[in-house]
């Protein structure tokens, strides 16, 4: 029984073997396995990452959204009394309504990037988009640990130089990539 196994096992496995290998160099010298290769070992994706200036609108455009959802919320919030009260207590302690916005603004950023794979509305209009380093979409996790490293002071000011790579994409190992520079075969 254990003879016939073996002998159907390596039946299936010349019938199939062409499928998933090629040979690289067809030389009878060498052993079977040094001479063959993977197919996809010789793919590469041409990922092109976004420069600094359209990094920096992606910045600003996105700031520009969020101070725009935060007025929209003020006027919401303003309805009722007792949020009112909260928000006149944020006034008065400078230090904590500063950093209620760094949260919000954290949460803004992982919401727009979980929910639109990787893109918000600046990268939308700059035609840029986030993905990890070997040029996938980024996962839930990976939006949600580059919206809190985006909670940390002076994060801005890391993405300063050329090539931009600030530090919520050295901590969660990503890139904003160009998207029409880039050509790569992974399909959103």
């Amino acid at each position: 029984l254990f003879r016939r196994f073996l002998n159907f096992y390596f039946v299936c496995y010349k019938q199939f073997k062409p499928f998933f290998t090629f040979t690289a160099n067809p030389n009878p010298k060498l052993l079977p396995m040094q001479a063959e290769q993977h197919l996809l070992a010789d793919l590469q994706f041409d990922v092109v990452q976004a420069s600094t200036g359209k990094r920096f609108a992606n910045y600003l455009i996105d700031l520009v959204v969020f101070y725009i959802l935060l007025f929209c919320l003020g006027v919401f919030l303003a309805l009722s009394p007792s949020a009112l009260e909260v928000l006149q207590s944020l006034e008065e302690n400078w230090l904590l309504d500063r950093l209620v916005w760094i949260i919000l603004y954290g949460i803004y950023m992982f919401a727009a990037e979980a929910l639109f794979k990787g893109k918000t509305l600046g990268k939308a209009i700059t035609g840029t988009r986030a993905v990890n380093e070997d040029g996938s979409r980024i996962s839930i996790k990976t939006a949600l640990l580059r919206g809190l490293s985006r909670m940390v002071p002076f994060n801005a000011f890391s993405a300063f130089g050329s090539p931009s790579y600030p530090w919520h994409d050295r901590w969660t190992n990503t890139y904003v990539i160009d998207e029409k520079a880039s050509q790569h075969a992974i399909q959103y």
